[in-house]
């Protein structure tokens, strides 16, 4: 065999090896990415929404065919993750990410394709809803996971993007519409109520409990960013019109809870900068890439189209300045990440390249 080939070998080598360990909150760079992407679209900056578009274009198929291929060659490892209580609500991601990203085709006008993702990704939150709690219930310990460690608040993320989706898909529905129009409305109220209870557990962990540097970690920003979808689902529901009198009868309840978790989220922020500080420049641990990077990179483009949807909803232009440059910051945020991505992704292969053995001349 002739040495051109080894580079071949070994790509193929370290594919399979990126595949058996596949992170199951991998579909976050899908979330981040996609966020981002529409909001830039809300902005008017279509060349850089086309952009982020495109990678995701690349990059949803890409992770779910890997997905696949883990679950046909690497089973036993798929399912260990996915009872493992520190991981399996990071599967969600898969229904996130299938969101935001139907989200972009949605801007662009893909409705068929919207709905086909819709569809898919409420399937997927259905599998996953009451499996993931049957693994917290019957799995976890008090040695297991913990709120601060699992990205528990990822399942809420996942819940709520069917809501924002579901407003795209709802109007185009004809008859079926009414039914999907209560079903996001439901689903809106179970993140709300999942909220409530993960964020008195989480808030009980960090002001209670010890808390060192490995426990501050990017996950910890999922509890914003699940208060800033919440937000963003409800002012997709004030800003669609069902035509149904007795969903229109809740609109000052929605209108006021939306208001409260955008200022609740909004709250976390410094907080969790502080956080970040105490961990990186207090205790000095340097800052290296890792996949749940983009579980910190949605949350701020999330809440920068959150605020953006609540200024239209509440029809307070103030707030498309804080969202605008909430943008950027995202923006600027997913670069740094995406170098670190593919610096970290190039590292990788030239490290297994390394170790690999000389292949014989043929």
């Amino acid at each position: 065999m002739n040495t051109s080939s080894r580079p071949l070998t070994s790509l193929a080598g370290w594919l399979d090896g990126q595949i058996a360990a596949l992170y199951p909150g991998c579909f976050a760079l899908v979330m981040a990415t996609g966020i981002i992407s529409n909001a830039l679209f809300h902005e008017q900056y279509r060349l850089l929404s086309d952009i982020l578009f495109f990678v995701n274009l690349v990059a949803y198929p890409v992770l779910i065919g890997f997905t696949l291929l883990r679950l046909l060659r690497f089973r036993t490892l798929l399912w260990s993750d996915l009872v493992n209580p520190r991981l399996v609500f990071s599967f969600f991601s898969i229904v996130a990410g299938t969101d935001v990203f139907g989200a972009g085709v949605a801007l662009r006008g893909g409705e068929t394709a919207v709905l086909f993702l819709w569809l898919f990704a409420f399937a997927a939150w259905l599998a996953l809803i009451y499996f993931s709690f049957g693994v917290l219930i019957f799995l976890n310990s008090t040695q297991g996971a913990n709120v601060v460690h699992g990205g528990w608040l990822i399942a809420i993320v996942g819940t709520e993007s069917l809501v924002v989706l579901g407003t795209v898909v709802a109007p185009a529905l004809g008859q079926t519409g009414p039914l999907v129009f209560v079903l996001i409305h439901v689903l809106w109220g179970v993140g709300l109520g999942l909220y409530a209870i993960f964020i008195v557990l989480f808030a009980h962990r960090i002001f209670f409990l010890d808390v060192e540097p490995d426990d501050i970690t990017p996950l910890l920003w999922v509890v914003m960013g699940a208060a800033a979808i919440s937000t963003n689902a409800g002012s997709a529901l004030i800003l669609t019109d069902s035509d149904m009198p007795f969903l229109a009868s809740m609109r000052p309840f929605i209108d006021g809870v939306t208001l409260l978790m955008w200022g609740w989220a909004t709250w976390w922020i410094p907080l969790l900068v502080v956080l970040g500080v105490w961990k990186h420049i207090a205790y000095r641990v340097p800052i290296v890439y890792t996949p749940m990077l983009w579980s910190l990179v949605f949350p701020l483009g999330m809440y920068a189209l959150a605020t953006r949807r609540l200024a239209l909803a509440a029809d307070f232009p103030p707030l498309q300045s804080v969202s605008f440059a909430m943008v950027w910051i995202a923006l600027a945020v997913w670069g740094l990440t995406a170098a670190g991505f593919v610096h970290s992704a190039w590292r990788s292969y030239r490290l297994g390249l390394a170790a690999s053995p000389p292949l014989a001349r043929s």
